[in-house]
């Protein structure tokens, strides 16, 4: 299948179209014409080659809205014209104890990511989903309830589900203390889940300028980390902390707002991190943690959570043309939202 896509050619180069061909439906895959594509800051990460060096030509986007054009003959679950999304990962061995368990991100043999891997049957390296078509296995597209906006549904792909697991896995629920380091696009979509299940969420940011955003969302308002005081009169405060910022950064000055037995779980910086000093955690039978995404049954699972609590991401609709400036911002730091591409935008030509 002939399609089109913006690609990164190099680490330091910016989004460009890119011609490709997508492969012939194998009997289990699913063809999709892409509707929408969230942007999502490991896609920078990824392109600027922050996490190790990267097959290029590489077309980014695992946060992908689409319809289905054509199915393989042994697909049951999808048929032309369903409405259906992609997440972080298109593949996995389906064997391993992990994958059995429903949780095919953390596969032993390694699962095979949206774009930028190799294709566990020819090898060819995988595409995302700034563009106009993609082909996967049915195993790994997921279902669109009707009740959410096909605009805004595609962030709940990774920006949802990389928030959902942790807060179920950490049995986040009604009367939970909650804190969530970051109100960009990950920690917008945290404060909206973890108070429909019933959580009490604070945010923590530097400075207290999206304190009205964050009310706006359902949270009691920001606990701004710099102020010293505050953070001190907020000693013992959370059971949970979910730590959504993107950069390396030092945990240490949040540790102490953990009550006892609290946990701080990382879902942002994916690298290093500043040395955390362990008397906090000692003192207080603290534990640090980590979280990726989450798996296929789960993604479903958030997917109709957001639908019946009518959930959707912030969003701003870019053009597939405006990537290279939604990146820029995003590498500023000033996104409280989630940027989506409207696919129709991108034109497939020659």
């Amino acid at each position: 299948m002939k399609t089109i896509g913006y690609a990164a050619h190099s680490s330091d180069a910016h989004m460009v179209p890119y011609h490709f061909e997508r492969r012939d439906l194998r009997a289990n895959d699913v063809a999709i014409e892409i509707l929408y594509s969230g942007v999502c800051h490991s896609d920078l990460h990824t392109v600027n080659g922050d996490w190790g060096p990267q097959p290029y030509p590489l077309v980014p986007g695992h946060e992908i809205v689409g319809r289905v054009l054509e199915v393989g003959p042994d697909v049951k679950s999808y048929k032309e014209g369903d409405h259906v999304a992609v997440g972080c990962m298109v593949d996995s061995c389906q064997e391993c104890d992990q994958c059995h368990n429903h949780e095919e991100q953390y596969c032993r043999n390694g699962m095979t990511p949206t774009y930028g891997a190799k294709d566990r049957i020819d090898e060819t390296i995988t595409q995302g989903g700034y563009s106009k078509h993609i082909v996967v296995r049915e195993e790994f597209v997921l279902n669109v309830p009707e009740k959410l906006d096909l605009s805004k549904a595609a962030p709940i792909l990774c920006a949802g589900i990389t928030t959902y697991s942790p807060l179920r896995t950490w049995n986040v629920g009604k009367g939970t203390r909650v804190g969530v380091i970051g109100l960009g696009g990950l920690g917008h979509m945290a404060v909206k889940l973890a108070v429909a299940m019933g959580a009490e969420v604070t945010v923590i940011s530097r400075s207290k300028a999206k304190e009205e955003d964050a009310k706006a969302i359902g949270a009691k308002g920001i606990l701004a980390s710099t102020n010293s005081s505050d953070m001190k009169a907020a000693a013992n405060s959370f059971d949970f902390i979910l730590d959504t910022a993107p950069v390396k950064h030092d945990v240490t000055p949040y540790l102490p707002l953990l009550d006892i037995d609290g946990s701080l779980v990382i879902v942002g910086q994916v690298g290093p991190l500043e040395e955390p000093m362990t008397m906090p955690l000692v003192f207080g039978r603290r534990r640090i943690g980590g979280s990726l995404i989450g798996g296929i049954k789960e993604t479903q699972e958030v997917l109709d959570f957001c639908a019946e609590h009518n959930i959707h991401p912030e969003c701003e609709m870019i053009r597939m043309d405006e990537i290279n400036k939604a990146f820029d911002h995003l590498s500023k730091g000033d996104v409280a939202h989630r940027f989506v591409i409207d696919m129709s935008s991108l034109e497939l030509e020659k």
